[in-house]
């Protein structure tokens, strides 16, 4: 290996410098690369089998709440999003456009733009527009209702400033858009989703989240209100990992959404959409990993189990590999989970070293001594904990430990968050809290009015996070002012 290689293969310790340590992260995990484009990347295999498995789970239970797939067009016109005034002032600086649909060369033999378009074209930054033209020209009656559709699509915003995974100028995601023909039954549809997300994060994911609502500031543009989950990264810093809107009727009635209800009158639909896109695999990076690279939860690894045989020549290798398969297969007809033999000509330090960094949850070592002696050696990624096992048995043994490894990883960051979450009702305090390197939460009563939210922001750069979601109310003071508070909010800074 070359010098080079080996210099790049370095991890950067979280303590030193956390943004360039979760960069090395994922080019030692082989997760992404960055490509030609600027604030682009290339989700490589590894990367992407993250997202496929994310793909495959929450489709599931999208369409458990009857959710079904369809996909809409890339490129939206103009005058679509002009329809709808605070939506297009919210996404009017993040907009890729179109405006030729040619080139040509010119006198010094280089390609420039030809065919100006009668009307521009926006790349898509989110859906809204083009499908509510579409539900326009679907729904007419309340037989129609509800129409709940998902698309799993990428969308690009011109961001000025980009990091893999967290912030990029094309990404992937998932985006659901309903029509309802009530109030109640969107309120309810925004909630429900916003449980699915909440459920998927913490089960599968092992990040423990908080509910809340966004302030009107933090909102999405055009909504009556964002529902949101919000994670506590291990710099202390807020990620949102997913939000669900009640729309309202701000997008029905600019797109002529309606229908004739049951009493022949004409109504309305009222709407939501709600999402959840490929930063959440930087939130599985920043929750779990650590100075030795990627950690994986076993539910969304795509190898959940590697199997390491150790043999000492090649005349061994051939006889051990085909009594590793036969226990291998055993063991997954069992527990379902997958497995990947690794038959490389590679010294086993080197692998170990290499799945280690590439966060596989479970490790086996066995070599021909175990065999005869009928036990493996199992090692935990999360602990580096080495267990020796017996061969019989060996399936509940992986069942247990994978999900004992589950449960720790989301109890370690839980009390992680807790840790560092700060019950405060100085203003004074909480500035302090933010002016550290570790940052964290600080849960506090506000009164509602921006121009405390803003002063915060400004003199802290953190930002509400959420308002909780399911606290109850309590006679409180605003933080910032002092005015009567009902609720506490979340603070925090995010990325």
């Amino acid at each position: 290996m070359s010098k080079d290689k080996e210099e790049k293969q370095i991890i950067t310790p979280r303590s030193q410098d956390y943004s360039k340590w979760y960069l090395d992260v994922i080019d030692v995990a082989e997760l992404a690369d960055n490509s030609p484009v600027r604030g682009c990347m290339v989700i490589k295999p590894n990367g992407y089998a993250i997202w496929e498995n994310i793909q495959k789970v929450l489709d599931n239970m999208f369409k458990s709440k009857g959710v079904k797939n369809a996909y809409f067009p890339l490129f939206i016109p103009k005058s679509f999003f002009e329809k709808e005034a605070e939506h297009v002032e919210g996404f009017a600086k993040e907009c890729a456009v179109v405006t030729h649909h040619r080139l040509k060369l010119n006198d010094k033999n280089k390609l420039v733009p030809d065919g100006l378009m009668d009307e521009s074209l926006i790349v898509r930054p989110t859906s809204e527009t083009i499908i509510y033209t579409m539900y326009a020209k679907w729904i007419q009656s309340f037989r129609d209702l509800p129409v709940v559709i998902n698309q799993w699509v990428n969308v690009v915003r011109w961001e000025l400033r980009t990091r893999p995974f967290l912030r990029t100028t094309e990404f992937l995601w998932q985006e659901g858009h309903t029509a309802h023909a009530t109030k109640q039954e969107a309120d309810n549809m925004t909630i429900d989703m916003l449980e699915v997300y909440r459920n998927f994060v913490e089960d599968y994911l092992a990040i423990p989240v908080i509910k809340g609502i966004k302030t009107d500031n933090e909102k999405f543009a055009g909504a009556v209100y964002t529902a949101c989950i919000e994670a506590m990264m291990q710099d202390g810093k807020s990620l949102q990992a997913a939000t669900s809107h009640m729309l309202g009727q701000n997008f029905s009635k600019p797109f002529n959404v309606k229908f004739t209800d049951q009493n022949g009158v004409e109504q309305y639909t009222w709407q939501t959409s709600w999402g959840m896109s490929t930063r959440i695999i930087g939130a599985i990076i920043m929750v779990h990993s650590d100075d030795k690279g990627l950690v994986l939860p076993p539910k969304i690894a795509p190898i959940p189990i590697v199997i390491v045989p150790i043999w000492n020549n090649n005349k061994e290798k051939e006889g051990l590999i085909k009594k590793v398969k036969i226990i291998a297969n055993k063991i997954k007809e069992k527990i379902g989970y997958n497995f990947y033999i690794d038959e490389r000509d590679e010294r086993p330090g080197f692998k170990f070293y290499d799945w280690e960094r590439k966060g596989i949850p479970l490790r086996i070592e066995i070599g021909q001594r175990d065999i005869a002696n009928k036990k493996a050696i199992l090692v935990r990624r999360d602990n580096g904990e080495k267990i020796e096992v017996p061969l019989i048995g060996l399936d509940k043994k992986i069942k247990e430990l994978l999900d004992t490894i589950q449960s720790d990883l989301y109890n370690k960051a839980l009390k992680f968050r807790e840790k560092f979450t700060f019950e405060l009702d100085s203003y004074g305090e909480m500035k302090n809290i933010f002016s550290k390197k570790e940052n964290g939460f600080v849960c506090s009563f506000w009164c509602g009015d921006s121009k405390c939210e803003n002063k915060v922001k400004e003199e802290t750069t953190a930002t509400i996070r959420c308002i909780l979601f399911d606290e109850e109310e309590k006679n409180g003071k605003c933080i910032i002012c002092g005015k009567k508070s009902l609720k506490r909010v979340i603070f925090g800074k995010a990325y």
